[in-house]
Parts: C-alpha cells; structure tokens; sequence
C-alpha cells in the first residue's frame, strides 16, 4: 500500500561541550549533596562509566598499567564487556577525595552509593545553578566522555567503542 518506507529517525546523543564541562568542573557547592553529585559527574565524563559501573567501582579496578601509569580496568554491567581506560589525573583526584569517606570503607566502593533516580534530580538542579540549557542526566557524561574528551581529542572512534565497551562500533 505505501510506496515509501517511513524513514528512519536518527538517535542523536546529547553531549557537554568543553565550556559547559568548564561550568560544572570549577562549580563548588556549598550543599553536601550537589558537590558529591557534581564529582560522580566529573568522574563519569572524565572515565566514560555509565552509573551502574561507577556504583560497583572499586579499588580493585584501579591498577598500574605497562605504562606505569593508572588504568581502569572493569567489565561494563550492561554488556559484560571487558574495559580497560587510561585513567585521567582528574579522576584520581576524586578518588582520592573520598577515600576516606565512611559510606564508601562500609561499602568496599570508591564513591558512595546513590540512586540514579535521585542522582538525576540533583543533576537537574545543578544544571540550573550553572546555566547550562541540556537535560543534565548522568547518561549525559558517559556520551561527554565519548564526544567531547574523546573524539574532538583525536582517539580514534574503534578505541573509544572498546573504551565504552561497546560490543559493535555501530552502537558507538
């Protein structure tokens, strides 16, 4: 009956730019809750982990590469996908900010656990604070990773697929 298929909707991926990665990076929070939010979120663009992986993450995927230098080494919850990522100084600062955090030497984690849910209000609310006109959302960072740290920096898009442990360079 139709001569023509429907096209196809293309998915296009919200992403920061660097002057918004900016905002929110040198942003300080007076409110306990938004500063720790803020820091999950500088992580995850800084790393390229969705929430769930940045939850589970624990000292143990954090290790010394050939290199010398730290590496993150994990395997992606939704895909079961081995990651291994250079890991930035700006993530090991994090790091080291809560390592001493009650919540996360209870839990074995590196941060302390959130809901995503919650975690996505607050980020909303930090968005406004800063300015930025985006759906600030924690899947936001992961694809800040992809873009903005990753692809405009030169890194070839094959190793930002392993990087996100992608099983196919099409999801990328």
């Amino acid at each position: 009956m139709w001569a023509k298929a429907w096209p196809k909707e293309v998915n296009t991926r919200g992403y920061l730019t660097q002057e918004e990665l900016e905002v929110i990076k040198h942003k300080e929070f007076s409110i306990g809750r938004l500063q720790q939010v803020k820091d999950l979120f500088v992580f995850s663009y800084y790393t390229g982990l969705a929430y769930t992986d940045v939850m589970k993450f624990t000292p143990s995927h954090l290790r010394i590469g050939i290199d010398k230098e730290y590496w993150l080494f994990t395997s992606r919850e939704k895909t079961d996908t081995s990651v291994k990522v250079p890991f930035l100084p700006k993530a090991l600062d994090l790091v080291e900010k809560y390592k001493d955090h009650p919540a996360c030497l209870a839990h074995g984690t590196i941060f302390p656990s959130i809901s995503n849910q919650r975690l996505n209000s607050y980020l909303k609310e930090i968005g406004d604070i800063c300015e930025i006109d985006k759906n600030l959302t924690f899947h936001l960072a992961h694809h800040t990773f992809a873009t903005t740290i990753t692809l405009t920096n030169g890194v070839p898009i094959e190793t930002v697929s392993k990087m996100l442990g992608h099983n196919s360079i099409r999801t990328t």
